[in-house]
């Protein structure tokens, strides 16, 4: 049975078309920097944007047409959606996917029922993605949707909530290998606090680090080698959440022993709530060797809270894609359109129309990072600008080869500095250029 039997499979027509169900810019198979578009992106589709996001916002309820959902909490409701969804990445021609536990399997609120639940779905996933040539880019378990995890998960002031959250992960695990998932994610959507009148930030702190040392001990007992990641958050729903940006994150797996075992899942939307760009968040990830996929989307600046919009906006693709390349490109991680349509575009070819745009923008975006890395007049300019730590007195202070009394004789005898112009508008006028 096709569910969207009114929308062809979408392949590229080049700049030119004129047809809304083409891509423009998204040519899978050119090659940019001896890799085609499609292995630079590894794009992927968000399961709980796609199949379950009803469209709902704070003001409002659900708008969204999903014609093949009957709204039933069942195993076969699941499957149904599981179908639909695969016909989805067909027609996109998306290989890979990511899923929370509760997106693809009901919460029946009984542990033993919702884990039958899950197995029973994960076994139709695996045929889907075999008939398919789907992938999964990650799996991760929902702690935070129902009552339970109001307070949070690995960081509840209840045990039993931290035990059920474990047990929770434990099974997300088990289905994420069984469908050869390439990574896992942990996102604290409440690991936070409202008031620190009632919170022990210490002790919850400790917690959330056992439970994934848990996790990377659990991992080893079963074979599971992908990669763990952190997705940052600072805030929404909590007041302030630990992961709140790439920094804190690093800076928590250092304190606690995990930095060997945790890269991070960015987002773009959650940089601009943590008041950052999403190239400051790369970077600062980048330099610790830490960056392991991206949740690709963006925000609105007039509107406070993470709003998961498609990315439309060259500058900022151009910028995540060019630190892409800088990284040497991603590894077990890829480009997942953590993304919902607006309220108001609610009809099934929606759907498409925002997935092909968001493509298209990431394609143009890897296009434009190409061009400005083989000009190389930015990377010439940057490296200039701190030519003076490349030999004579910067050398030495870089190889820890000096101490304040030799600075301060050579201060002393050398003058005032001379400082050479920080050149930000042409530096801006270049990247025009590109994009």
């Amino acid at each position: 049975m096709a569910f969207f039997p009114d929308i062809p499979k979408i392949t590229y027509e080049g700049p030119s078309s004129k047809n809304p169900f083409a891509f423009k810019h998204y040519n899978p198979d050119e090659l940019i920097e001896g890799k085609t578009m499609r292995d630079h992106m590894r794009f992927a589709a968000a399961y709980w944007h796609v199949m379950r996001n009803g469209l709902s916002d704070p003001f409002g309820g659900a708008t969204a047409l999903m014609p093949w959902d009957d709204q039933s909490d069942t195993v076969d409701n699941a499957l149904k959606r599981a179908d639909v969804f695969f016909e989805f990445l067909d027609k996109t021609g998306i290989d890979y996917y990511c899923f929370h536990d509760r997106d693809i399997a009901p919460e029946l609120n009984d542990l033993a029922k919702s884990n039958t639940a899950l197995e029973k779905v994960t076994a139709h996933l695996k045929g889907l993605q075999q008939a398919h040539g789907k992938k999964l880019l990650w799996g991760t378990a929902c702690l935070f949707s129902h009552p339970r995890y109001s307070q949070g998960a690995g960081t509840s002031p209840c045990a039993d909530v931290f035990a059920y959250g474990a047990a929770q992960v434990k099974a997300a695990m088990d289905a994420t290998l069984a469908l050869g998932g390439e990574g896992y994610t942990f996102w604290g959507g409440r690991e936070g606090y409202s008031t620190l009148l009632n919170t022990d930030m210490k002790r919850e702190l400790d917690h959330l680090a056992a439970l994934l040392h848990m996790a990377v001990d659990y991992a080893k007992k079963i074979g599971f080698k992908g990669q763990f990641y952190i997705e940052p958050k600072p805030r929404e729903p909590s007041t302030h959440q630990y992961d709140s940006d790439s920094a804190a994150c690093l800076n928590f797996l250092r304190e606690y022993g995990l930095m060997g075992h945790f890269k991070l899942n960015l987002e773009t939307n959650h940089a601009t709530l943590a008041g950052h760009t999403m190239l400051h968040e790369m970077t600062v990830a980048i330099a610790a060797d830490s960056l392991g996929s991206i949740d690709a989307n963006q925000g609105d600046e007039l509107i406070g809270w993470d709003t998961d919009q498609f990315p439309t906006d060259l500058y900022l693709t151009t910028s995540i894609m060019q630190k892409v390349l800088e990284m040497g490109g991603f590894t077990t991680g890829g480009l997942n359109f953590d993304a919902k349509r607006r309220r108001e575009s609610h009809e099934p070819e929606d759907l498409f129309h925002a997935h092909i745009g968001g493509m298209d923008a990431f394609a143009r975006g890897l296009k434009s990072a190409a061009r400005m890395r083989a000009d190389g007049r930015i990377a010439e300019f940057v490296a200039k600008r701190y030519s003076s730590w490349d030999s004579g007195i910067g050398a030495k202070i870089e190889a820890k080869q000096t101490s304040l009394e030799e600075l301060s004789a050579y201060a002393l005898g050398n003058g005032e500095p001379a400082i050479g112009s920080g050149r930000q508008e042409l530096l801006e006028n270049l990247l025009n250029e590109f994009i």
